[in-house]
């Protein structure tokens, strides 16, 4: 019984840290007004997921299935945080993700409006915490979630 509450607080644990995360980068888009980029925004997407995740897992924490798909969210966050650290760090080129779209406009007005609601660059760093961009600190609560999940299968594993 012991070891399904451990598992169960771990995907509390995971669930609460996913939701501040989200109302974080929330909040620094609606009320700091810094506009995210495209990556930005599909980095979101691993914690969304997550969240439904640990909720599964917290309901079925004996099925350690969930543990696995918990790995692989933070794994695949990992790896797109990685690439948007690249891409801020000149090491890899903006894809077509990142680039804003060709303007065609002649008018004035439209040209102005359009230029207003257009995405920042990939590679420019808008935002810090204590120097860090927020996709580098999204990579290492990934990397650092990825590894803790792979360490709590393998105590599940062991029992």
């Amino acid at each position: 019984m012991k070891k399904f509450l451990e598992v169960k607080k771990f995907y509390s644990l995971i669930l609460f840290l996913c939701i501040i995360s989200l109302i974080s980068a929330i909040y620094i888009e609606y009320i700091l007004e810094q506009k995210p980029c495209k990556l930005c925004i599909y980095q979101r997407l691993p914690y969304l997921a997550a969240i439904f995740v640990c909720f599964f897992g917290y309901n079925y924490s004996k099925n350690i299935f969930w543990l696995y798909l918990l790995t692989l969210t933070f794994i695949l966050s990992s790896i797109l945080s990685g690439y948007h650290v690249g891409i801020e760090n000149n090491i890899f080129y903006e894809s077509a993700v990142c680039t804003n779209e060709n303007l065609n406009i002649t008018e004035k007005s439209k040209l102005l409006e359009s230029l207003k609601n257009q995405t920042p660059s990939c590679k420019n760093v808008n935002f810090t915490v204590f120097g860090l961009s927020l996709a580098t600190i999204n990579f290492m609560i990934s990397l650092l979630v990825s590894i803790i999940c792979v360490v709590v299968i393998k105590n599940e594993k062991n029992k």
